[in-house]
């Protein structure tokens, strides 16, 4: 049985962005508005549109090639910023599109390499408005095992619930046998916590399991009290909970 809420934004969805969006390449802000559009996709998160007129007509490249989707109709261009260059990268919806999406712009989230919401950066995917992310400090001991070996117990983790996510337990580096740990040069991002600091694998008495374990020294402002600690992908460890072993959830692995 699954244990936590799950996200259910309903594919197509469009909600007005109330944030300022920005996006450079190359040095180079190629887009900046205050009009942005969030739109699911798919049901997890939502993806920036934006209109046309506030995407810098200096570093578009007009294919002259339309095409179908399932929103409507588009006109491709790509992004040109000095070297670099972005073919196929934005899509401008026409006429025929869903209702609100004539004279917007998908930009693909790759194409550019930063995006921003107000003046912080924002990385992997914008940020669902319908998730939910809060680290609390509790007092209910954690015991991390696998293959019969403790790798870690605390009586004080951080708890971080996640729409749509298993509970991760964060726990202090004192309280962590990193004896079993060994360093990777592994990063990862997430939009809500930030990047990775640090990534181990895991040695136990017969076989090594590859990044089972990972720590954000500097994550954002909302999620501060994670700092340093370190957690583990309870998809491949066991998690008992005063003293009661955890299902192990079935998820695409996102910390």
């Amino acid at each position: 049985m699954r244990d936590y809420p799950q996200i259910h934004t309903p594919v197509d969805r469009v909600e007005p962005v109330p944030r300022r969006i920005r996006a450079r390449l190359n040095g180079k802000t190629v887009l900046d508005t205050t009009a942005a559009l969030y739109v699911w996709e798919w049901p997890n998160y939502p993806h920036y549109y934006i209109p046309v007129a506030d995407i810098d007509t200096e570093f578009v490249v007009d294919e002259e090639h339309t095409h179908r989707l399932r929103r409507g109709s588009v006109r491709r261009h790509g992004l040109r910023v000095g070297s670099a260059d972005r073919p196929g990268s934005v899509r401008v919806f026409t006429d025929d599109s869903l209702p609100g999406l004539a004279g917007m712009a998908r930009i693909d989230w790759t194409a550019v390499d930063s995006w921003f919401e107000e003046d912080e950066e924002v990385f992997v995917h914008p940020r669902d408005p319908y998730t939910r992310v809060d680290a609390l400090r509790s007092t209910r001991s954690v015991r991390i095992e696998l293959d019969g070996f403790v790798l870690a117990e605390s009586a004080s983790p951080v708890m971080v619930f996640e729409t749509g996510l298993p509970t991760r337990y964060y726990l202090n580096r004192a309280e962590v046998d990193f004896g079993r740990l060994t360093p990777t040069a592994t990063v990862t991002s997430c939009p809500y916590k930030g990047t990775t600091t640090g990534y181990w694998s895991i040695t136990t008495g017969s076989a090594t399991y590859a990044d089972l374990a990972w720590s954000y020294d500097f994550p954002t402002r909302e999620l501060l009290p994670i700092a340093g600690l370190v957690a583990f992908y309870n998809e491949k460890v066991d998690v008992f909970v005063e003293g009661r072993l955890q299902d192990r959830p079935i998820t695409h692995f996102f910390r």
